[in-house]
């Protein structure tokens, strides 16, 4: 794959993703940590024959963003958790209609308003059931520079693949950091471009949602002949709203399966030092996501040095979460250390998954980062 290198933040590269994959409209309202994205992409759409608003609030801004889904554009939105929490009705309309989108949240401090400026991984569990209902979310976690620009991408492509919003999650640390990112060219993010489906037969033969049990709707771009319903309702085949019992059952069944049966085609993770994990017995496995993850690395560098055997488990996309592979690690490694900028918010998924209660943890929530020494002094502490 031929790449370039771009020295920038991480804001910066998600808007400079987003448009390298097509997108068309951007839609949302300025919140720290995240505004740089939409500063950016507001500078690049015009160019790229696209458009950006800034809306009077955040549910405006999903609402212009969910709108020019329907139509048939690839579009974006962007905020930090409390905008998520404004966002979430629409995102539920998204999840219902399937109507793809990406939004990419640069995590601060929280609840309420919390830490605007300062750095958090509050809103895991949050990304996992962002509205109401049930449907699964696509949720995927960017862990350096280079990430905030791929994973941007990969989020396109999923959107419309599995047709409803993804999630791209960053962090007050990496979406201010200033620094070189390895990048694919604009030429490799294009050939990659995976386009929504669409129908093409007579229009009397179209039904948007009549689609196979682990299948994501067709909805063809407005303004082509084809018509259909929007709706936030239980729906039929047209996309009308019904309670006819077994239509109503299929539909919520088929937003789950379109995504659970399809995982291989979502899950993606770093195994970072562990080729040679065996089960012995001084092994520490260490998980973590996201900017942690640059720390954690360093440490299992100097853990290393010291004779301790430490590896990193990071999830890349962390719903739906790689459970296979957690699992795997965890059957055979005695040593669990669990890091994360909140309170067991991915420790319990880790938890479920593995059946262990005795995760250790290493968790911070006043908005400072996690640094190397504190992950060594842990690790020594208690293994």
């Amino acid at each position: 794959m031929e790449t370039r290198e771009i020295i920038s933040t991480g804001n910066d590269l998600a808007a400079i993703a987003a448009v390298d994959a097509g997108c068309k409209f951007f839609g949302g309202y300025p919140i720290t940590p995240s505004s740089e994205v939409m500063h950016t992409i507001s500078d690049l759409l015009p160019a790229a024959g696209g458009a950006s608003i800034q809306m009077e609030d955040e549910i405006a801004g999903i609402a212009a963003a969910v709108g020019a889904g329907m139509s048939g554009v690839r579009t974006m939105t962007a905020t930090s958790g409390p905008g998520v929490s404004l966002k979430a009705e629409n995102l539920g309309l998204a999840q219902m209609a399937e109507v793809p989108l990406v939004l990419v949240n640069v995590m601060r401090g929280g609840p309420s308003t919390g830490l605007p400026t300062r750095v958090s991984q509050g809103d895991v569990r949050q990304a996992r059931n962002p509205s109401h209902g049930d449907y699964r979310s696509i949720t995927l976690c960017a862990g350096n520079l280079s990430e905030c620009y791929t994973e941007v991408v990969r989020a396109f492509n999923l959107a419309d693949r599995f047709m409803q919003p993804v999630i791209v999650l960053t962090d007050e640390t990496i979406g201010h950091m200033h620094g070189k990112a390895v990048v694919p060219t604009v030429e490799e993010v294009q050939k990659g471009i995976v386009p929504r489906k669409t129908f093409e037969g007579p229009a009397e033969e179209y039904f948007p949602y009549e689609a196979g049990p682990s299948d994501p709707a067709v909805l063809n771009p407005m303004f082509q002949g084809y018509r259909y319903h929007f709706t936030g309702l239980h729906h039929d085949r047209n996309g009308f709203p019904t309670e006819e019992i077994e239509t109503c059952r299929k539909l919520i069944q088929r937003l789950e399966d379109k995504v659970m049966d399809h995982r291989d085609e979502i899950e993606l993770n770093e195994e970072f030092m562990l080729d040679d994990f065996n089960g012995e017995e001084g092994e520490v496995l260490i998980v973590a996501y996201g900017s942690v993850s640059l720390a954690a690395k360093e440490a299992i560098r100097h853990l290393r040095k010291d004779g301790i055997k430490a590896g990193l488990f990071r999830p890349i996309t962390l719903w739906p979460s790689p459970a296979e592979r957690i699992k795997h690690f965890t059957d055979m490694t005695k040593n669990v250390l669990a890091v994360e900028l909140n309170i067991r918010q991915y420790t319990e998924e880790v938890e479920r998954v593995s059946g262990r209660l005795d995760i250790e943890g290493l968790y911070k929530v006043n908005g400072r980062a996690i640094s190397p020494y504190e992950i060594v002094n842990k690790v020594k502490e208690v293994f």
